[in-house]
């Protein structure tokens, strides 16, 4: 049998809009703009060749025929899912693209991957790193969903540092950092000791600026003020764009850097970081999983979402 349909994205946002009787309430639903449901919906209109909607000055109404199509729509989109997610269940394998802020990838995610990937080999796991997932002044949406297709076979999912407010999605807090003093070992025994706080006059200060927003950034002004060291420019030293460059700096004995404690567990281990100081200082911000509503009930979201927060509930947030 041969089927003439208008594109399954327009029958989507017919059925979100129609339930809703808001474009912007489906467009949020959706994670797209007003504009581009008001588009879909037009172009299936014109393909149908009968309005669907009323569109009044502050309301929006079906007409006679978009409610007689509404519960046909919705009844075929929820047998298309149910078939979609019943061959899904067959196994857990796939593609999953994972993108991650830097640090986060390279200095505790990477550490972790042997369990996920000895228990899952059925996965192809593909790993990014992306600044862009480190929340700025709007970080309510996602990079990339609008261009998510649920027919695809490959599946991307974040983890983001930030608030943990994404439309569109499922999110779970993984941790929220604490950020300490951290050196190489050769600093506090060279010819310029670490010993107690006010000795940090004599050290370069290195400054991560890869969190976009001021306030958000653990900041030297705070430490030293927790510490109770007076009389030090807090904004001098080197400043970077990449977390990942200040925790190479501290560890070559550039100078000394504030770090999430979370990320510098195996440096410490290994003896190339220590911590000289039991100060830290704290923010609101933490690390999420944000799974597109699209794609977070698939088999292969599932797997890496349960191994993910296991792995996570182990950090000691102190």
């Amino acid at each position: 049998m041969t089927y003439r349909l208008p594109p399954l994205n327009a029958l989507r946002a017919f059925e979100a809009a129609a339930r809703h009787l808001s474009f912007k309430d489906a467009s949020d639903e959706l994670s797209v703009t007003p504009t581009a449901i008001s588009h879909q919906i037009r172009g299936l209109e014109e393909y149908l060749g009968f309005p669907l909607f009323h569109r009044l000055t502050r309301a929006l109404e079906l007409t006679r025929e978009g409610r007689a199509m509404l519960p046909k729509v919705r009844d075929g989109l929820a047998c298309f899912a149910a078939a979609i997610e019943s061959t899904r269940q067959h196994g857990a394998g796939g593609r999953l693209v994972v993108t991650s802020p830097p640090a986060f990838l390279t200095r505790w995610l990477i550490r972790h991957l042997e369990k996920f990937t000895a228990g899952h080999p059925e996965v192809e796991l593909h790993m990014a790193a992306s600044l862009e997932t480190i929340d700025g002044r709007d970080a309510s949406g996602v990079s990339g969903l609008e261009g998510i297709d649920v027919r695809e076979d490959e599946t991307e999912v974040f983890i983001r540092f930030g608030r943990g407010h994404y439309a569109g999605c499922r999110v779970d807090r993984l941790f929220a950092p604490a950020y300490a003093l951290v050196c190489s070992p050769r600093l506090l025994f060279g010819m310029r000791p670490l010993n107690v706080p006010a000795d940090l006059r004599r050290h370069n200060l290195l400054h991560d600026e890869s969190i976009m927003e001021l306030m958000d950034r653990p900041s030297w002004a705070e430490w030293l003020q927790v510490a109770g060291v007076t009389g030090m420019d807090a904004d001098a030293g080197t400043h970077f764009r990449d977390p990942g460059l200040v925790l190479s700096a501290a560890i070559d004995g550039v100078g000394v850097a504030l770090a999430s404690k979370p990320l510098i567990e195996a440096e410490v281990a290994a003896g190339r970081l220590v911590v000289p100081f039991d100060i830290i200082i704290r923010r609101t911000q933490a690390y999420f999983l944000v799974v597109p509503e699209a794609v977070a009930d698939r088999p292969v979201v599932s797997a890496f979402r349960g191994w993910l927060l296991g792995e996570a509930a182990k950090v000691a947030e102190d």
